[in-house]
């Protein structure tokens, strides 16, 4: 008997647009912008660092908190003593990353000891049997622990690991500036369906989305928040700060995959056998400072709510309404001076 194969329609944020709505907000100051990292944990500001190794450092994880974010720490250190570090300045605001095993296990839980207040467990393809096994072994000796698990696409991937213990989801495959596993696999939902599809999971379940990768602009902020995310994980536009972990030459930094064939060759000493690069490295103009770029997309964000007609990010999911849009839509969105 032949296959029968299902061909849903998927979309990315240039897809899609949000209709406005009725507005009695008086003024773009007025929108409050807190929202959750985890179950457990409330955000000031809706935007979270990307955790890796171009991206957050100590001076940025400073303007994080200053704005009311979380930092969450890479888990790519040269040795377990920067891991150690990182949570004796930051304490229990301090969120640390690890990958799956009985090793990471034995590390994080050390680090909780120590008093980091939660765990980031960074996994390409977190929908996995060791992904859920490795949550409920976190919970067992530390369930006062909080544990962002991801990254996850669907909405059955999204339930299996909040059912695991999660306490708050990565969803995102693909979708990021120097993410190449969509080009070499061909796996991968587009970004605002798959944190549409998740979203309607996370509702039920009350546990945050967070929506990693594909952010360009606040427009995208807003759509991803409008569309069920809790908040938004950002990698390039943070890279490119001044603040930033990144190399930086020129007056450019470069910012890099944790896949790319430049990271494993850094860190690994190359490209594990039989495995090829999803990721790669490029070097772009540095935009500024953190504080720049958070105060644009929250000022966005704070037009966007207005045109939604709320006040909150909740309210701005609840009369959230979309259209599906054509490529003249983003033609028409833009500047055309001397067309």
């Amino acid at each position: 008997m032949a296959k029968s194969y299902r061909f849903d329609k998927g979309y990315t944020f240039d897809d899609v647009a949000l209709v406005p709505q009725f507005n009695n907000v008086p003024s773009r100051t007025e929108p409050e912008l807190d929202s959750w990292l985890t179950t457990k944990r409330k955000l000031g500001i809706p935007i979270l660092c990307a955790n890796m190794d171009t991206t957050i450092s100590e001076e940025l994880a400073e303007i994080l908190i200053q704005k009311g974010s979380v930092p969450i720490y890479h888990r790519f250190t040269p040795d377990f003593a920067g891991q150690e570090e990182w949570v004796k300045k930051f304490g229990d605001k301090a969120f640390i990353s690890c990958g799956i095993g009985k090793e990471k296990l034995k590390e994080v839980q050390k680090l909780f000891d120590m008093g980091a207040g939660g765990v980031c467990i960074d996994v390409a393809h977190g929908h996995s049997m060791q992904m859920l096994d490795f949550i409920e072994e976190i919970k067992k000796s530390h369930p006062e622990k909080e544990v962002i698990a991801g990254n996850v696409c669907t909405a059955m991937a999204y339930q299996d690991l909040v059912n695991a213990g999660a306490d708050a989801v990565k969803v995102g495959v693909g979708p990021g500036a120097a993410c190449t596993t969509r080009v070499i696999t061909g796996f991968g939902v587009p970004q605002f369906s798959a944190i549409i599809e998740c979203a309607k999971v996370a509702e039920k379940l009350r546990v945050p989305l967070i929506a990693d990768g594909g952010i360009r602009t606040s427009k995208d902020v807003v759509l991803a928040l409008a569309a069920g995310a809790s908040s938004v994980m950002i990698g390039k536009l943070f890279a490119l700060t001044e603040e930033s972990a990144a190399e930086k030459k020129d007056g450019k930094a470069k910012f890099r995959g944790q896949a790319s064939e430049d990271f494993q060759t850094d860190f690994y000493g190359g490209l594990k056998e039989k495995t090829v690069a999803e990721g790669v490295d490029f070097w772009a103009p540095i935009s500024g400072s953190a504080k720049k770029l958070i105060d644009n997309l929250l000022g966005g964000l704070r037009s966007g709510l207005t045109y939604g007609g709320a006040r909150n990010i909740k309210e701005l999911q609840r009369k959230a309404e979309f259209v599906e849009v054509t490529n003249n839509y983003v033609s028409e969105s833009h500047p055309r001076p001397g067309a």
